[in-house]
Order: structure tokens, then C-alpha cells, then sequence
């Protein structure tokens, strides 16, 4: 199948391509390098059957162009930016990178008669919910950041033009996501903070916040296991665990994986309930939809973050990730 990959060389982007290579697949990624990592990318370039455009997807022009010549079967939109706190210091950030980008790649994809799209959307879109685990069809929903807003509108375009255009449509409200490749996340600023400063970690918030961690792996099968067997026009599913992990455990646990002596650091909390504005402290999301639908994870979040501590101190440790 020709692909188009949006976000490739982001963190889920360059940890699904090489699976769709592998089976076949013909992938065209886009990205603009805002969070993206050349490194990251780099040992795809050379591979048989991807090719790659670096250009804003803001561009609506050239995706057209792209869409109406490459001709894919399907897209795997990853584009956004995933940094809840940089969308509260630039308003507009979100709704055009975003809302606005998503406009863009669905209008592509019903001008080139693309008949499939798989979303990365965000367990944020459920704000601070009265019911958790928070199931998928929990409502009204309000957001608390505009991150989370901007992937509310972005389902909305979605299902809209899902009816419309009788484009198929998955979208994936993720946990937390981890694995190697990271571009940002508290696992990868807790690695280079205390790489510049093993003395001392400030950490956002009082630490206990706590949300459910996927490992990248478990998260490429569960999107993949959804998108072959979840066959309505519009599929909709909380792709996350079941247990959950504090902020000061992930913090403990990558001081122990760098040979820090726990003894010689101190641990500074910025206090408060919340990391930053916007940051939903306490998620639990309901996974039975998909548990019905077949799949499950095969690492719990206290293993995803262990294992990706060790991914991304390897990483790092071969030199600093441009």
C-alpha cells in the first residue's frame, strides 16, 4: 500500500515506518523538523520504498500536489505538537499546527480520494473528567489545554468529513506514549537534566501526578490491531493500560538507571497539583473497548517507563540527539 506519513520524524513516526517498510509498504513521510529529529530520520532515508518531504503542512498547495501524485490508500496522521506547555506560551500554536494542519491533510486526502486515515489523538481531549476510567464515550468533554482543544476540533473535522466524504477514519486517544526516539516528554528531560546536573532535579508540580505509560511498541500493535479489525466508518478507542506512575517514580527510576548515587542528589518540586497549566494531573482511561475488540499490552506502564528509561539512556549516551 502507498502511505503517507505525517510527523515522520517524530517519535511514533520513526518507530512505525520501519514496520511498514518491512512488510512492504511504499511511504512518503512528511515534516517540518519543528519537534521532529534529523537523526531520527536519517537511517530511513536510505531504506527501498520511503521517500521523504521536508515542508509545513500548513502548506495546503503543495499537500494537494503531493496527495493528487503519490495517490496513498492511507494516511497515519502523527503531525501535532506534542507539547502540551509550548501551546500555552504561543495561542495560536496548536490551532495551525493542529486543527489547521488537519483541515488541510483531510482536504488532501478528499481531493486525491485517500480513503483512509489513522489519528493520533490524546486522552487530554476528556479535561479533568467526574468519571475515571474515562471511557471513550464520556461527555460533555472540556479540555483544559488548548493542545487537548485542538485535538477535540481535529476528531471533529475527522468524523465530518468521515460522513461526508466517506473517508474510514481510526482515531487513537493515547496515555502517555514512550519509547526510544523521544523529542520531549519527562523521561527524555529528566535524562538531560540530570546528565547536565547530577546533583540536582527539579521536577514540575509535587510529583504525584500520575498517568498510564504505553510503550511504543504496544501502541503501534494496538493501532494497528484496531485499525484491521475496527471496520466502522468512524472508530474511536482509548489505546492506553490499566496502572499508572508518579512523576516522582519516573524520576527515582532514571536517576538509578544513570548510576547516580541517590545520596548526592537533591529533588526540587515546583509545588502544586499540576505540572503546568494545562497539565491534567490524574488520568485514568477505561481500556475495555479495545480488551473487547481482541488486544491487549503486553507491558504494564511501570514497565514501559523502566524499559524506555533504559531506551532513551543508551540513546543519549551514544551523544547528544539533533
Amino acid at each position: 500500500m502507498k502511505i503517507v506519513v505525517t510527523g515522520s520524524a517524530g517519535f511514533i513516526a520513526t518507530n512505525l515506518i520501519p514496520r511498514l517498510l518491512d512488510r512492504g509498504d511504499e511511504v512518503h513521510g512528511v515534516d517540518n523538523f519543528f519537534l521532529g529529529k534529523r537523526s531520527y530520520l536519517e537511517p530511513l532515508r536510505a531504506r527501498e520504498r520511503f521517500t521523504f518531504y521536508e515542508f509545513d503542512l500548513l502548506d495546503l498547495d503543495r499537500l494537494v500536489k503531493l496527495f493528487e501524485s503519490v495517490q496513498p490508500g492511507r494516511v497515519w496522521h502523527l503531525a501535532a505538537n506534542s507539547d502540551i506547555s509550548f501551546g500555552t506560551k504561543y495561542t495560536d500554536f496548536d490551532l495551525k499546527g493542529g486543527t489547521l494542519v488537519t483541515y488541510n491533510v483531510l482536504e488532501a486526502m478528499r481531493r486525491a480520494k485517500t480513503p483512509e486515515i489513522v489519528f493520533s489523538s490524546s486522552g487530554a481531549v476528556y479535561g479533568e473528567p467526574s468519571v475515571m476510567p474515562t471511557p471513550e464515550n464520556y461527555g460533555p468533554i472540556f479540555p483544559i489545554s488548548l493542545y487537548a482543544a485542538s485535538k477535540v476540533a481535529c476528531e471533529s473535522l475527522i468524523t465530518a468529513y468521515a460522513h461526508n466524504y466517506e473517508i474510514r477514519s481510526w482515531i487513537f486517544r493515547f496515555g502517555n506514549i514512550v519509547g526510544p526516539n523521544p523529542t520531549h516528554g519527562v523521561i527524555h528531560d529528566f535524562v538531560l537534566r540530570l546528565r547536565e546536573n547530577p546533583r540536582e532535579l527539579t521536577i514540575l508540580g509535587d510529583g504525584t501526578q500520575s498517568k498510564p505509560y504505553v510503550y511504543i511498541v504496544d501502541c503501534l500493535d494496538g493501532m494497528e490491531f484496531g485499525q484491521k479489525k475496527a471496520r466502522e466508518w468512524v472508530n474511536c478507542f482509548n489505546l492506553a493500560v490499566d496502572d499508572q506512575t508518579t512523576v516522582t517514580e519516573i524520576a527515582e527510576w532514571t536517576i538509578e538507571a544513570m548510576g547516580i548515587d541517590r545520596g548526592s542528589i537533591e529533588l526540587k518540586y515546583t509545588g502544586g497539583s499540576r505540572g503546568w497549566r494545562g497539565d491534567v494531573a490524574q488520568v485514568k482511561l477505561d481500556t475495555r473497548k479495545m480488551t473487547a475488540l481482541g488486544w491487549k499490552p503486553k507491558l504494564s506502564s511501570h514497565e514501559s517507563v523502566r524499559r524506555t528509561i533504559r531506551d532513551v539512556v543508551e540513546q543519549f549516551r551514544n551523544g547528544p540527539l539533533a
